[in-house]
């Protein structure tokens, strides 16, 4: 199946330089898209020339910071108009195991969404703030309770999706970032019938870079999860 990386980046130099070439070694037969939010420390730039070089790279620079929602949203058009069967979905800070994609790959004959879940075997994450842990661990159990999504770890962000996934989800209407726009995906696809897997990953919190989470990363995911509860109930889930 021909398979695509898509990697959001903003203000990533340092980790992109490293991250690209561990994938273009270990995965030899799967493309990479980054989608850079035209980063001040010329990110995209980099992509853009690396592109030129190699035709398993390509980039989507886009003209301002415009979040992790639109981000993924412009990288799963691209992996459809390219007839791509498989998208992954990871960090480009390594707090994303790539290594770990191998074993997501795995389980690609029985599901159609496999996420990589920082809770599912205990708490497995390392070198996070606890207040930020706690967050975290409290935003997956609320959106548990709020919409029955039989899941541990609903807002992490190193997934897997077949085509037919990305083809079912109305994308156009996918607005959302950070936290919401993992659950609303995550939903959608459960809703509308497709086999969901979580396999434990470790999650190791970035060394280089800066944090994207904010407090209106927050509320949009608090409201969220009841717009999805009342769209599902009343059947404008799309």
């Amino acid at each position: 199946m021909k398979s695509i990386i898509i990697i959001p980046t903003y203000d990533e130099l340092n980790n992109i330089q490293k991250m690209i070439p561990i994938l273009l070694s270990t995965y030899e037969e799967t493309d990479i898209l980054v989608v850079d939010d035209n980063s001040p420390d010329g990110t995209g730039n980099y992509v853009k020339k690396l592109s030129e070089e190699n035709n398993r790279v390509h980039v989507i620079q886009r003209a301002a910071k415009s979040g992790l929602g639109t981000a993924y949203v412009a990288g799963f058009k691209h992996m459809l108009k390219n007839g791509y069967d498989i998208a992954f979905q990871m960090d480009a800070d390594f707090s994303h195991d790539p290594k770990e994609i191998g074993n997501f790959i795995k389980q690609l004959d029985d599901y159609d969404l496999i996420i990589g879940s920082r809770y599912i075997q205990g708490v497995n994450v390392v070198n996070w703030p606890m207040r930020r842990l706690l967050l975290s661990y409290f935003a997956n159990k609320y959106t548990k309770i709020v919409t029955g999504l039989p899941m541990h770890d609903s807002t992490g962000g190193f997934k897997c999706f077949k085509r037919e996934v990305l083809e079912s989800i109305n994308l156009d209407n996918i607005h959302s970032n950070g936290y919401a726009f993992q659950i609303e995906m995550n939903f959608k696809a459960w809703k509308k019938g497709f086999r969901l897997k979580e396999i434990p990953i470790i999650f190791i919190d970035r060394i280089e870079g800066t944090s994207k989470m904010s407090k209106k990363i927050v509320r949009e995911a608090v409201f969220m999860v009841w717009k999805l509860r009342f769209q599902s109930i009343f059947g404008l889930l799309k």
